[in-house]
């Protein structure tokens, strides 16, 4: 018989290992002698080490499931329990034991990281609902059409939660992608029907323009111009792909009008500033009549100058006002001279002067009379009265002669 710490065989061949509570049989062996029956048995025990080890291995460094773990614990402590092997079968139960505790522990912590996660991915996904029922209110129509498809994808990367809060949640997520892809396809139907709106408006604006395009009626037709360009900009856009060619069209008549009237006004321009240098010229002329010395000759010298002056033409408006007030100026003076002759030369003005110079002079030589008379009776008071009136009359009899000096008397 020979024998082990661990188990002893026999003179039968029983091999036996031994337990905490007595020994156990481990099996017969027959082929062979005691020793090497325990080493058998023994290598058989040091395989259930070596598979318990790798499963404590496996257990804490590996994502082996609890369910699975315990499977291969249990599995190890039937064969252990079985009794078919020679060793310390209780150390082995003790880590088998442990390892049952570290399951159990790795579940909590595995089941509290699963939490957590459903926390996150909750939150997660409350925070992606919330910023996609905002961004359904949103007017950006490309950048929050393109932000909510960025939601899609995160959502779909996040774990799922419960069936009931999954499903709760993604039914507003989902709404509210809804209800911002009604908007936009309203948005853009109103947009395509007031576009179309637009292009029918600047189709009739573009062949008014046309029509335009060769009038020679200038301010009116720049006015009307005007007016088309500001029913062009209250007319909004039409479709991209009309809206260039009918602003080339429009541009274009437009262009063909105001080059032509750029080249009038310029031609028109060259032609003013000649009439001007001429006019110019004609006016130095004229002034030189003045002072009149000779109003017949000042005045046939002007009415030639006036006859080529009315031949000339029109001259910059900015240059007119100058220009013809210098004119009018030496016209003045010639009708100042001619009505000074006038007076100088009427006959029935000169008679009026004459009379009246002499019912003057009469009345002066009367009061002088009154008054010489008025001293010599020594009557001051009045003479002082008449002296007064004499005075009065002579400044009167003094200016009636100056005007019939005029008339040459």
């Amino acid at each position: 018989m020979s024998s082990d710490p661990w188990g002893r065989v026999d003179e039968t061949g029983t091999v036996y290992v031994r337990t905490a509570d007595g020994e156990k049989v481990v099996g017969s062996w027959q082929a062979g002698s005691p020793e090497e029956a325990l080493a058998y048995f023994e290598r058989k025990y040091e395989g259930l080490v070596v598979e318990i080890g790798l499963l404590e291995k496996r257990v804490k460094t590996t994502d082996l499931s609890a369910k699975d773990a315990q499977t291969a614990v249990d599995h190890l402590r039937e064969q252990v329990d079985a009794h078919h092997a020679v060793g310390d079968l209780e150390a082995l139960r003790a880590r088998l034991d442990q390892l049952v505790a570290l399951v159990e522990t790795r579940r909590e912590e595995r089941k509290a990281q699963r939490a957590k996660q459903s926390d996150e991915a909750r939150g997660a996904k409350e925070a992606l609902v919330a910023e996609a029922e905002e961004l359904a209110r949103s007017d950006q129509w490309r950048a929050a059409g393109e932000r909510l498809r960025s939601l899609v994808d995160t959502w779909k990367g996040l774990p799922r939660l419960d069936r009931k809060s999954d499903d709760e949640l993604w039914h507003r997520f989902s709404h509210a992608r809804s209800a911002f892809s009604k908007r936009r396809k309203q948005h853009f139907a109103q947009l395509d029907a007031q576009r179309e709106e637009a292009r029918r408006i600047k189709e009739r604006l573009v062949s008014e323009a046309e029509a335009l395009s060769n009038s020679t009626d200038w301010g009116p037709t720049a006015a009307r111009y005007r007016d088309l360009m500001s029913e062009w900009k209250a007319a909004g856009r039409a479709q991209r792909e009309h809206e260039d060619d009918l602003w080339n069209r429009f541009r274009g008549a437009q262009d063909v009008f105001f080059a032509a009237r750029s080249s009038v006004f310029a031609e028109r321009d060259a032609e003013q500033a000649e009439n001007l240098k001429l006019k110019e010229e004609l006016v130095t002329e004229a002034e030189k009549l003045v002072p009149v010395t000779d109003l017949k000759s000042a005045r046939a010298a002007f009415r030639s100058v006036n006859e080529r002056w009315e031949a000339i033409g029109h001259v910059p408006r900015d240059a007119r006002p100058k220009v013809e007030g210098r004119m009018h100026a030496v016209e003045r003076a010639l009708q100042e001279a001619e009505e000074a002759e006038w007076r100088r030369t009427n006959p029935e003005a000169r008679a009026r002067a004459e009379g009246l110079t002499g019912q003057l002079q009469a009345a002066v030589d009367k009061l002088r009379s009154q008054v010489e008379q008025a001293r010599a009776q020594g009557n001051d008071a009045r003479a002082d009265k008449l002296a007064r009136e004499l005075e009065g009359r002579q400044a009167l009899l003094d200016q009636a002669l100056k005007g019939l000096h005029e008339f040459g008397g």
